[in-house]
């Protein structure tokens, strides 16, 4: 679950930019600042699927039109691409104010080659990503050969781009040309994720090799298969979100907060809310994280998430390993590695003595594999430990839920 809010902010000349603020329910881990493509808007699809995928990883987004495209105000015949730098850089100021953002800078096409000039005057940016973009910004020029030379005559003409008419002058092919990219990506001092289509058609995959030599390490390329320009198959887009923020996590994530031990009965909420996609799927967030829950497909749900009694029993597994992790460090043993397997299911009651006869109980199959130069006695006492869990000893002791009714938002 999101939110997704409408904001205005001035541009590079002064005129309204409107945009798209799309946070988590939670706060975010960190900001981005997405630029769209020549003549496109925030609106298009890949921005829209590429910021559903980084919130859903706890990453909020702002995305905006650039001046006269789109909702924004402003003369579109009158942009270029070193004006469009200049709204990054008052969209940065605009985020830099109001949530200390932005730390990652995404572009697709001609964006992508303007974050990369951008990030120079973004002191708080942390890591680039380009998406199918130009290593030279006056490529934009192949979308509008058949009118250059009435441009440079004339000084102006009507061009069609998107299939919608756009006023270009003679002070655009001039910025275009003079603009230098590569350059820019060989100073860029931040790493860089060039995503570029084998296929592109409008960008060849030429750019992207011209992009990723320039740059320095740390830098990364990601071949989107069979994707088009734009993204426009389904899945494309959100796999690139994906990617981007997985790759993305290292540089701009900042350190979790602290977490009160469970002896002393802090613990971060709790808060599990329907989605509205599907029948059953709820997000979950915790504290600064998120995750999603649903049921299998089998039975109504849409299988994006893990059903409820698996989170329970990621939480014995989870519990489990966390705590013969603590014993073997305060008792200085060799461990390496534990992992724990954990299958849930219920069962007729067995040797219980208080239980109904004929009754079925929770059963969770805990299996753990332990690694290390261990003797048998070490490893014995360790899966003695593994009982000392205390999510363990919840379950065996039972719990008592409270539950009142909250107060809607609106009262």
């Amino acid at each position: 679950m999101s939110e997704s809010n409408r904001v205005e902010f001035p541009g590079h000349d002064g005129g309204l930019l409107a945009a798209r603020l799309d946070t988590p329910v939670f706060r975010p881990h960190a900001w981005a600042l997405f630029a769209h493509c020549f003549s496109c808007s925030k609106d298009i699809y890949a921005a829209r699927e590429i910021t559903t995928a980084l919130v859903k990883q706890g990453i909020g987004v702002l995305r905006f039109d650039f001046t006269g495209l789109g909702n924004s105000e402003g003369d579109f015949s009158n942009t270029n691409f070193s004006t469009n730098v200049q709204d990054l850089a008052a969209a940065a100021a605009w985020l830099q104010q109001v949530h200390g953002g932005p730390q990652l800078l995404i572009g697709h096409s001609l964006g992508g080659a303007a974050v990369v000039v951008a990030a120079h005057e973004i002191p708080q940016v942390k890591a680039v990503v380009t998406i199918g973009a130009p290593s030279d910004a006056a490529h934009v020029i192949n979308a509008i050969r058949t009118h250059v030379e009435q441009i440079e005559d004339e000084g102006a003409a009507e061009v069609q781009l998107a299939g919608r008419p756009f006023v270009l002058k003679r002070q655009f092919l001039d910025d275009v040309r003079g603009a230098k990219v590569t350059e820019a990506a060989a100073s860029l001092r931040r790493p860089l994720l060039v995503m570029h289509a084998p296929l592109d058609e409008t960008v060849g995959i030429d750019n992207a090799t011209v992009l990723f030599v320039a740059a320095r390490h740390p830098k990364s390329f990601i071949g989107l298969d069979k994707a088009d320009h734009l993204l426009t198959s389904p899945g494309d887009a959100q796999r690139a979100g994906k990617m981007i923020a997985a790759w993305a996590e290292p540089y701009i994530f900042q350190a979790g907060a602290a977490m009160p031990v469970q002896e002393t009965g802090g613990t971060r909420d709790v808060t599990v809310t329907e989605t509205g996609r599907g029948k059953y799927e709820n997000a979950v967030a915790i504290g600064d994280f998120s995750a999603l829950a649903d049921e299998p497909i089998d039975v109504g749900g849409g299988g994006r998430g893990p059903d409820p009694y698996e989170y329970v029993s990621a939480g014995l597994g989870a519990c489990t390993s966390m705590t013969l992790r603590m014993y073997a460090e305060r008792k200085g043993w060799p461990l390496e590695r534990v992992s724990v397997s954990i299958t849930h299911s219920k069962d007729y009651v067995d040797d219980c003595q208080h239980c109904e006869e004929g009754r079925k109980i929770d059963v969770f199959d805990r299996a753990i594999t332990i690694e290390g130069d261990l003797d048998g006695d070490q490893r014995a006492r360790l899966m003695q430990i593994a009982d000392k869990c205390p999510v363990h000893q919840t379950l065996e002791a039972g719990a008592q839920v409270r539950t009142v009714e909250s107060p809607t938002k609106s009262t």
